[in-house]
């Protein structure tokens, strides 16, 4: 194994730092709340009747203080998130909570952390809502009332056409004022996932930058909303060449796949014939075939070493024998293997009750 300097390979963070509360403080302010609720009577009497109830906001709002971030940076690490956007050395702790749903009727799809959503549930831009008065470890409360400038990008790194190491950009809106998105400066329009038929799962990925200043965002722009090539993006150099104005501070991404909505957006919108991709597996290996083959079905063993089409095209002149060109194929049998099979050897009772009940290679043709 190649030995590597561990002070050029260890990750860095790139986001903003973490500073640790006190240890002791942390344990005083927690027995102080453990015994200001054994003393509450409410409570006790709330417990005992069975109608206590948990405030799910106020924990949730606790996880997100605690360890929440590191929750999510682990997620994110899983699915491999900062490497492929920011290279293999290179992460960040997501202090900002973004929340983010598409609307789509009556119903709300909400975007966490690697949850699935289908094309036809995210074709328009979901609401984006974020604390854009958040406050940082080190900052004062005077920044805080400062106006604050916010990014946010939504790219795929799965999905590219041409060049598997770049991103298409699905959304870019830059100098945010505050956290409301609406006011930002959207410099590419919003495009819904378009992930082929036979690729997978596609991550699409929100990322949330806080600015340190007004930043001209203007060699980004773009106006064909449907431009491919134009919307061709790459955000480790997005963020090598302004890392000097911008951390990231916010994640959120979830995974699309395919489905039959995509057909028309193809050929509608993007003008393009519809992609459809499989995966060629290799042959399987096949050891040498044996003159004496034992404890082996001799069908099955020859099987192997024939031509597959010559195979199916057996199955199917047997089809085509028992199908009237006007009337069709012969009626099912109602109760298949009612209907004994007599006078043949045993191997070849076994194939006509398979193919009766429809397994095996029959289904190939």
């Amino acid at each position: 194994e190649k030995l590597q300097d561990p002070e050029i390979t260890r990750p860095v963070n790139i986001g903003f730092p973490y500073i640790k509360p006190s240890r002791s403080s942390q344990l005083t302010e927690r027995l102080a709340h453990l015994k200001s609720q054994r003393n509450n009577a409410t409570l006790e009497r709330l417990s005992r009747e069975r109608k206590l109830e948990v405030d799910l906001e106020q924990v949730r709002g606790d996880w997100l203080k605690t360890s929440g971030p590191f929750h999510v940076k682990r997620v994110a690490e899983h699915y491999g998130v900062y490497e492929h956007l920011f290279g293999r050395f290179a992460y960040f702790v997501p202090r900002v909570e973004l929340n983010i749903h598409y609307e789509v009727g009556d119903l709300l799809h909400p975007v966490r952390y690697g949850n699935i959503l289908k094309p036809s549930d995210t074709q328009t831009a979901p609401n984006v809502q974020f604390d854009g008065n958040f406050l940082f470890a080190g900052d004062s409360a005077g920044e805080q009332q400062q106006e604050s400038l916010w990014c946010l990008l939504l790219t795929n790194p799965d999905g590219h056409f041409e060049d598997s190491e770049k991103e298409y950009c699905h959304w870019f809106v830059g100098n945010i004022p505050n956290g409301n998105i609406s006011k930002g400066e959207e410099l590419i329009s919003y495009l819904q996932p378009f992930p082929p038929k036979g690729t997978g799962y596609h991550r699409h990925i929100f990322v949330l930058y806080k600015q340190n200043a007004r930043i001209d965002f203007s060699q980004y722009r773009r106006t064909d909303a449907f431009d491919l090539p134009g919307r061709t993006f790459r955000t480790l150099d997005f963020y090598r060449q302004h890392q000097e104005t911008i951390t990231p501070a916010g994640l959120a991404f979830f995974q699309s796949d395919w489905d039959t909505s995509l057909t028309a957006f193809y050929h509608e919108k993007l003008q393009l014939q519809h992609p459809v991709f499989e995966y060629d597996f290799p042959a399987p290996y096949v050891r040498d075939q044996e003159w004496f083959p034992l404890r082996k079905p001799f069908n099955l063993y020859m099987d192997k070493y024939r031509d597959p089409a010559q195979i199916r095209k057996e199955y199917l002149e047997r089809k085509l024998a028992k199908t009237h060109p006007f009337d069709g194929p012969e009626r099912p049998l109602r109760f298949p293997n009612a209907h004994a099979v007599k006078d043949v050897p045993s191997w070849l009772r076994t194939e006509i009750k398979k193919d009766r009940l429809g397994w095996g290679r029959i289904n190939d043709i």
